[in-house]
């Protein structure tokens, strides 16, 4: 907890304390335990009444729970707990016998003294119990938060580093098959394969902007496309009506990278198709991928260690708010994934 919000807590429960002092000893006509304003004996026996009370409420936060209740020594809590009400409210009737006689009360039932003494002290004790019960909850949050944010950053660098390598080879590959047969386009491709790589390394943060990350699809279609050339019958859209809006980087590609691995490789080129529809439309991302196969293959083209990433990566980035489907129908794969982002 940095300073302002430790400064603004202690203002917080100093007012609070305050506020209770002065609305029961000034702000209402009570008879507390014999007690009254008219007598001006109300705001003295408050005042240690109070003090009693704060006394047990900050020793649950302080002492009792953290050191006794958070090591699971529920037993020895309890116990504790019971004999310190017990002992503060005796403490405290003791002190109202002492201002009974000051004062003159003798119709007042040192019995009922205690027996409200110990009630309140009841009430602070669990007070004090869920106040911090409820810190530590929030503070155990704030850590599960911090880690999990550190968990997607690995998975990320993971999925990085899982790509890289293979990105790396289709690209020079691509480059290597163009040089000699259109350098002109070997220089454009070039241009766009280090253009992708920078992103992936240096620009791919927590989250992007849709529109960096939709772009970085398109390049990447393109790349495939002149690698594969005219082998497959590639068609693709790529809409958003939200260029601002964020989405977790590096989510859709293995999706778009497996349909171009795993897509058929028939002689007849109009058999190879792939169809690629990326839509944003209100704050929903919607992927559709449909790739032909080849019936021979034996590896599960839809499995793979970076779908599992992506799917874990997915259930953690985007809880309840996202469906994936991924199918096979006769020749074709397809792929479906709706994100609310």
């Amino acid at each position: 907890m940095n300073k302002s919000k430790i400064v603004i807590t202690v203002v917080g429960h100093v007012l609070f304390w305050l506020l209770n002092y002065w609305l029961i000893s000034f702000g209402t006509d009570l008879n507390w335990n014999g007690f009254t304003t008219i007598s001006g004996s109300l705001g003295y026996a408050y005042t240690y009444g109070l003090i009693f009370n704060a006394i047990l409420f900050y020793t649950q936060v302080f002492l009792l729970f953290p050191k006794i209740y958070a090591h699971n020594r529920k037993v020895i809590f309890y116990v504790f707990s019971i004999f310190l009400i017990f002992a503060i409210s005796f403490i405290e009737t003791y002190f109202d016998y002492i201002l009974y006689g000051i004062y003159k009360i003798n119709d007042e039932p040192l019995f009922g003294s205690f027996t409200t003494n110990f009630t309140f002290h009841i009430l602070y004790s669990i007070a004090g119990f869920y106040y911090i019960l409820k810190f530590e909850y929030i503070k155990s949050e704030k850590i599960k938060q911090k880690l999990l944010e550190e968990r997607y950053k690995t998975e990320l660098k993971y999925l990085k580093a899982q790509l890289n390598p293979h990105f790396l080879f289709n690209g020079i590959n691509s480059v290597y098959h163009l040089i000699g047969k259109n350098n002109a386009l070997a220089k454009d491709t070039l241009l766009q394969f280090s253009g992708l790589l920078r992103y992936q390394l240096y620009e791919s943060g927590t989250h992007n902007f849709l529109e960096k990350e939709l772009d970085y699809m398109s390049q990447y279609i393109k790349i495939e496309e002149t690698r594969r050339g005219s082998d497959i019958q590639l068609q693709y859209d790529i809409e958003f009506e939200n260029p601002t809006k964020k989405i977790a980087p590096l989510l859709l590609i293995p999706f778009i990278e497996n349909a171009f691995k795993h897509c058929s490789s028939h002689t007849d080129d109009y058999m190879n198709i792939i169809s690629i529809k990326i839509i944003e439309i209100g704050g929903k991302l919607t992927l559709n991928i449909t790739n032909s196969f080849d019936n021979l293959i034996s590896e599960n083209p839809v499995g793979g260690i970076g779908l599992n990433n992506v799917k874990r990566r997915l259930s953690l980035l985007y809880p309840d708010k996202y469906n994936l489907e991924i199918r096979r129908e006769k020749t074709n794969f397809i792929v479906e994934l709706i994100i609310n982002l």
